[in-house]
């Protein structure tokens, strides 16, 4: 590669190399150079980080020209390497004029402490596509750390695409220990991209199935997969799903009965809206989600079924014909549907003792709510409530669509899925096997400023989640828009391509000067990583995804493939 040069200053963190014109080295190469030291022989490994050109021997710009017409000046081409590893561990710079080298393989490895990894998975290929960049699956599985966050622009930085990739080595890497019962839920937020992980990509090439082979992953979709969206708007009807490109019967419709939102107190998930953050207001939250669930504890004991018994309306005594002095009685009706249990929460809100104007606000925002949440929350009719309840344990991934919710919708459902896997995982008092929860727009659910309970919840998981082996994998435009805990708690953060402005912001501190402005500039299936075994990000790239991202990517089996078969059997 070339010598380290005597001109600039060599440290044992930093050093310059000066490169022959003809070597073929660009920016993220690993390199490593030997040197003497007065402990012995020293290795310094490092990554190339910045490639400079200049002439020597001139002094103004336009001398450029006059090298063509024979000023004697000379090309010099140096390259700048960050210091990753030193073996033996002693600080001692490098001597001008030891030679520097490009590493491949095991001294790759050494140069990445990937020698060190006990239990790893693939996160990537280098740019240069010739060595696989993996990841300490240590600091992801709660052992030493947790929790990876993506940030970058929306449609370019590929962040979901990406996360799919991750999912998809995780499973298959071999390092997990129980990947069978590993599971994943991720929440499709942007339209159908996500409904289609189990259908083969016909866009593969060539060289996208040799570079799986080359990371020791299956170019295949997920094979344990399930799918569950929305029903469509009909309270009324039969239940049907909200879908486009998937057929009716390959998705499942989900909804939460009456009596499930009063016993698990989901009525907190109504209220996410940061700009309604009012300490009263989510005291009196709490105090109807009491209520509800007392009012649950009497349902039960008369059986099953999807409805509860509360208050609809009070009527003054007057009305019921009674004296004055009468003891207050209150007629008890069964809510089985959303419209009528907002009529029931009125009515246990003007019981709490909270002021008209705290109950006001309390009732506009349910009022809001009654259209747009009805379909969520319903009578089940005919319908199997336990069938249309989301079982993330039945497969290894599960994909919760919230394409045509309202935003109120969105949010109900996130936080009342988040409060289930939390709950089911600490109830079984063990870390493994794992549970990955995708969130992607993590800005619009854990907010910087103001209350939420969805971000109490990702909070609460972003800190305590390791010990039951919750792994929260959240992915944002805008690291900057979210809880600051939530963004520094993960152990691998990585960016795609950022917004110019957003790059300089302090929650991408963990990125050197130049890999910020490579950042502004990287182009799609391309990321940056860190993680806390390599003291340095280190850019990567990945195949274009084996299983389809949109209807039109499904690989379509033969058009006589029904008819060979036929033919075969007769």
């Amino acid at each position: 590669m070339g010598r380290v040069i005597g001109t600039q200053d060599a440290t044992p963190l930093e050093f310059w190399v000066w490169l022959d014109g003809d070597e073929q080295v660009q920016v993220d190469e690993a390199v490593v150079v030997e040197t003497e030291s007065p402990v012995g022989p020293l290795k310094l490994f490092g990554i190339v980080d910045i490639i400079r050109a200049r002439h020597q021997g001139s002094t103004f710009d336009s001398d450029v020209i006059e090298a063509e017409r024979g000023l004697p000046v000379e090309l010099s081409i140096i390259a700048h390497v960050k210091v990753t590893r030193l073996i033996p561990e002693y600080y001692y710079p490098p001597l001008p004029g030891c030679y520097a080298r490009i590493v491949s393989g095991e001294e790759y490895a050494q140069a990445l402490f990937m020698d060190k990894m006990e239990r790893k998975f693939p996160l990537g290929l280098a740019l240069s596509r010739k060595e696989v960049v993996y990841g300490n699956l240590d600091f992801l599985n709660g052992r030493k750390g947790a929790h990876i966050n993506i940030s970058g622009v929306s449609g370019i930085a590929t962040k979901t695409t990406y996360t799919t990739f991750l999912l998809h080595s995780l499973l298959h890497c071999g390092a997990l220990q129980d990947p069978a019962n590993t599971h994943a839920i991720i929440f499709n937020v942007k339209g159908e991209d996500l409904l289609f992980l189990d259908k083969r990509n016909n866009a593969l090439s060539p060289t996208d199935l040799a570079e799986y082979d080359q990371m020791g992953l299956p170019a295949e979709p997920f094979d344990s997969v399930q799918f569950y969206v929305p029903p469509v708007e009909n309270t009324k009807g039969p239940l049907s799903p909200r879908v486009g490109a998937r057929k009716a019967d390959e998705v499942v419709p989900y909804f939460w009965t009456v009596r499930h939102f009063c016993r698990e107190r989901l009525l907190r998930y109504l209220f996410t809206d940061a700009g309604e953050d009012s300490s009263l207001l989510s005291t009196l939250v709490y105090q109807v989600e009491r209520r509800l669930s007392e009012a649950v504890e009497e349902a039960d004991k008369q059986g099953a079924g999807p409805g509860v018994w509360l208050p609809l309306e009070k009527k003054s005594k007057k009305e019921k014909g009674q004296d004055e002095d009468a003891e207050e009685s209150v007629a008890l009706e069964e809510v089985r549907d959303f419209p009528t249990l907002v009529r029931a929460l009125e009515a246990l809100a003007s019981t709490t003792g909270q002021t008209s104007g705290t109950v006001g606000a309390f009732m506009r925002r349910l009022y809001g709510t009654e259209d747009k949440m009805s379909s969520v929350i319903r009578d089940p009719g005919d319908a199997d409530p336990a069938k249309h309840t989301i079982n993330w344990r039945s497969k290894q991934v599960t994909v919760v669509s919230l394409t045509g919710l309202y935003e109120v919708g969105k949010g109900f459902v996130v936080g009342s899925v988040l409060q289930q896997i939390q709950q089911e995982k600490e109830a079984s008092g063990s870390a493994e096997p794992l549970c990955f929860i995708v969130v992607d727009e993590l800005n619009r659910y854990a907010p910087r400023e103001g209350w939420s309970p969805i971000r109490e919840r990702l909070l609460e998981i972003a800190e305590r989640g390791r010990s039951s082996g919750t792994i929260l994998i959240g992915a944002q435009q805008t690291a900057s828009e979210v809880e600051r805990r939530i963004v520094a708690n993960p152990a691998f953060r990585i960016v795609g391509r950022l917004d110019a402005a957003e790059a300089e912001r302090a929650e991408y501190g963990f990125l050197t000067p130049s890999l910020r402005e490579r950042a502004k500039i990287l182009t799609s299936g391309r990321m940056i990583v860190s993680q806390p075994d390599i003291p340095t990000p280190v850019p990567v790239c990945f195949p274009m995804p084996a299983w389809a991202t949109r209807a039109e990517e499904v690989e379509m089996p033969p058009p006589n493939l029904k008819l060979a078969k036929v033919r075969r059997l007769s």
